[in-house]
Formats: structure tokens, C-alpha cells, sequence
């Protein structure tokens, strides 16, 4: 198939791309703060003619380009949200924000595909529609501010795309697709997929006392959080290679001053593995640990488990079609590259694959550590601009010739879960606030499962 028109669309908007990225760099939010880089987005989007559809009480929106002919609809995101790493040199020196994940390539991309949708006869030959959506909070940072977005009822799960899933915005989505940038130098590289993760604040509870004359009066909690933790890392045995298991724990609060004992020590953790299933199991033991350490010491401990993400599994059918836009774009097939494992990072586009066909291929343009502070997009035309063509080829290859290849794909199509209603009951069963024991006045000890 020649693409060279949908190519030519794209470059012919390099510089609304490039503006794009350059000014989201300079201007990062975190996650369900993103109000500036949403409203950006918007008004590129307005004057490119789109009618969108706004979120409302959170950032970000989708709008629809439609053939005018019946068909399969194509979801593609763009991420809003930037990550904290104060050490950054670029980091907003107020909030520590910074694009350390290539989130504003992404949107920079989104952009670049819906102004090549415009153009005059790109939709020509095709049918079905296409949905570009701008979501926020895939970064699994701030979680103190989530919850109290949950708690005041305007969210339910912490992750943009669940959200906007239970929101009912992709109801009548078929297949999705986005592009992530990555630190190597060019071309594409994709994977099976990646774990999921669900995420914990864990609230040691104790008693104050004087910590040189009265500690005996007093029920130290950061012991029993120190407990915790050697009882996690004494179970990391039992955790099977084959099923990615990964728990990493940090302390955010240890205490007020040194010369009192501890009484609320608070730890944050994920509990990360190849499957919902899995997570459930292992966090279940992980959660037994911090309530043996909490008995003790004769503590309590309240756990709060949120679903963070379900694991990734790229739709190799739809990522087969995506690898025939990509030959197109670089030099040698030997810029593109399949790794044939399972990452152990996690993203909310697990969620969408969960539950319609989804791809999350990378593309180079970045150097230094992903997340880390010498993270920095150094090529974007390569980053944004061939994200843009790679997604502008795919659509046109999947809803040509009456889609055939988008309904090859759908007709393929193995997921996890029947219906939404089903998936949202599975990831449900990780969300949770347990204090873990109840003291009975016989001297005996309840410990919740």
C-alpha cells in the first residue's frame, strides 16, 4: 500500500508537531492537574475544526473523525500527564514536574494525526471512524491527591484511562492504538506486553511516648513498619520467576521527632505481576505480613489497595498491521525490533487491552533514563513526527478496502474479559481499606483476610 499521502499530510503540520512538544516540555503537570495542557490541546484541536468532548470534572477529552461510511473505530491517545523528578534540570522548580516519559511527544503526535485527518480526501477510500483522545494520569504519582478526588466522588480509579473507560467514553470503541517514546537513538520496537500493578498506602498505627523516659508507655510503629518490610522481603521466595513479581515498598513517613515513639508511619508500595489474578494472590500475602508485623508490636495497621493497571498484552495481529507502516518509515527493518518478553513497567493501556485489541509499540528520539533526570526528547522529529506517520498508516491500512484488516483483527481478537462489566468487577475485588486487626477484650486478635 502507498502511504505517501498520509506521509505527506503529516509533514506538511511538522511545525504545529514540533511547537506542540517544545511547549508542553515547558509546561508539565501531573496527573488530574493537567488543566493547562488540556486546554492547549483543546484550542489546537477547536481550530482545527474538531467537536470535542470534554471530561468535565478531570483534564482531557476525545473528539471523532468519521469516513461517513459504517465501521470499526480506532481509538489513539495521547498522554497529558508528566511525572515529578525534582533533580531534573528542567523540572518545574515549584512542583518538581517534568516530561521524564515522553507524554508530550505523545500529545504532540495526537496533534499531528488529527491535523492530517483534516486534510482534503485523506479519508477518501476509507470507512469507519476514529477517535483521538487527549487522557490524563497515566503516571502513578500524587496518589494522596487521587484519593481525595476519589473521596470527593469526581473520580473512582486513579489511572486516565480506567477512568475514562467507566466514564462510558469508549463504549463504542473497537481497537486502540497509542505510540510511546523511548530512550534509543531511532526506529520502533515492541514487546508482548507488560505487568500490571496494584498500588497501596499502608498506615502504621501506634502510641506516642516519651521515647528516653517512657518508651515501655508507648507502641512504636516504625518498628512495626520495619517488620513489615522484612516480612515481605522474607516471602520474595515464594514469589515464582515465570509470574513477574515485583514489590517495592518505601517509607513517606517515619515518625515526628526522634525523641518520641513513632505512632503513624506510613509506607506506599506496588504489588506488580503477569496477571490480576496474580497481583491478588501476592498482594494477599503481603498484606498478611504487615499485619503480623502490626500484632507484634500490638499496632494496627489500615491498608488502602487501588487498582493501578492491568497488564499489557499487545494484540500481535494489530501490531502485525502496525509493523507493515513502520518497514515504511525507517531506514532498515533492522530499526525495528521485537523483544519477546514481558516488561516488568506497568501503564493503564493494560486496562484497554484487557478489553478491546490494543497496541503500545515505542519509537526512538530520546536519550538518558526513562523516569530518571537526564531524560530528554532530543530527536523529535523522529519521537513525534514518525509517531504521527505510524499512526496516520495504520489507520488508513486498517480501515481501507472496507477495513478488511481492522475486521481480520477484530474477528482474531482473545481477551481477557467479556464485557466491561466483567472487567470492572475483576479489577474492583483490588480496591480496598481494611485496618487489618481488632483486638477483642478476651486478649484475642481478629485479622482480617
Amino acid at each position: 500500500m502507498d502511504f505517501s499521502r498520509v506521509f505527506s499530510a503529516v509533514d506538511k503540520h511538522k511545525d504545529l508537531i514540533l511547537n506542540a512538544e517544545r511547549h508542553i516540555w515547558k509546561n508539565p503537570e501531573v496527573g488530574y492537574k493537567e488543566w493547562k495542557t488540556s486546554a492547549y490541546m483543546e484550542k489546537e484541536f477547536e481550530k482545527l475544526g474538531y467537536k470535542l468532548t470534554r471530561a468535565g470534572n478531570i483534564p482531557g477529552f476525545y473528539a471523532d473523525a468519521d469516513t461517513g461510511k459504517p465501521g470499526p473505530k480506532i481509538l489513539i491517545f495521547g498522554e497529558l500527564d508528566s511525572l515529578v523528578c525534582k533533580d531534573h534540570p528542567e523540572a518545574n522548580p515549584e512542583t518538581g514536574a517534568v516530561h521524564a516519559c515522553g507524554h508530550n511527544g505523545q500529545c504532540a503526535a495526537l496533534l499531528g494525526a488529527a491535523a492530517a485527518l483534516k486534510e482534503e480526501g485523506i479519508l477518501d477510500g476509507l470507512c469507519g471512524s476514529i477517535r483521538l483522545c487527549a487522557v490524563p494520569a497515566e503516571e502513578g504519582v500524587d496518589m494522596a491527591y487521587r484519593e481525595s478526588l476519589r473521596k470527593q466522588g469526581i473520580i473512582k480509579y486513579y489511572s486516565g484511562k480506567i477512568e475514562f473507560l467507566y466514564r462510558g467514553f469508549f463504549d463504542d470503541v473497537d481497537m486502540a492504538l497509542m505510540v510511546h517514546i523511548t530512550t534509543k537513538e531511532k526506529g520502533f520496537t515492541y514487546t508482548r506486553g507488560s505487568v500490571g500493578n496494584v498500588k497501596k498506602v499502608i498506615a502504621f498505627k501506634g502510641v506516642a511516648a516519651h521515647a528516653g523516659a517512657h518508651p515501655y508507655d508507648g507502641i512504636n510503629a516504625l518498628y512495626a513498619a520495619n517488620l513489615g518490610l522484612n516480612a515481605i522481603n522474607a516471602l520474595r521466595e515464594t514469589f515464582k520467576d515465570e509470574e513477574h513479581i515485583r514489590v517495592h515498598p518505601i517509607i513517606t513517613r517515619g515518625g515526628e521527632t526522634a525523641n518520641a515513639i513513632p505512632a503513624d508511619v506510613t509506607l506506599e508500595c506496588y504489588v506488580r505481576g503477569l496477571s490480576n489474578d496474580v497481583i491478588f494472590s501476592v498482594n494477599n500475602k503481603v498484606n498478611r505480613a504487615l499485619a503480623g508485623a502490626a500484632l507484634s508490636m500490638g499496632g494496627n495497621v489500615l491498608i488502602s489497595d487501588r487498582h493501578g493497571a492491568s497488564p499489557l498484552v499487545n494484540d500481535m495481529n494489530l501490531m502485525k498491521v502496525a509493523e507493515t507502516v513502520m518497514k515504511e518509515i525507517v531506514d532498515s527493518e533492522e530499526d525495528i525490533e521485537f523483544i519477546d518478553e514481558i516488561r516488568a513497567g506497568c501503564t493503564d493501556m493494560g486496562d484497554i487491552s484487557a478489553v478491546m485489541p490494543a497496541i503500545h509499540p515505542y519509537i526512538g528520539g530520546a536519550e538518558g533514563r526513562t523516569h530518571g533526570n537526564n531524560y530528554f526528547i532530543v530527536n523529535p522529529v523522529e519521537a513525534c513526527v514518525n509517531s504521527a506517520k505510524m499512526i496516520m498508516g495504520t489507520i488508513q491500512l486498517l480501515l481501507s478496502n472496507n477495513a478488511e484488516k481492522a475486521k481480520e483483527v477484530l474477528a482474531k481478537k482473545n481477551l481477557r474479559y467479556s464485557s466491561y462489566e466483567e472487567y470492572f468487577k475483576d479489577i474492583d475485588r483490588l480496591m480496598s481499606d481494611k485496618e487489618m486487626l481488632t483486638y477483642n477484650e478476651d486478649g484475642s486478635v481478629h485479622v482480617k483476610a
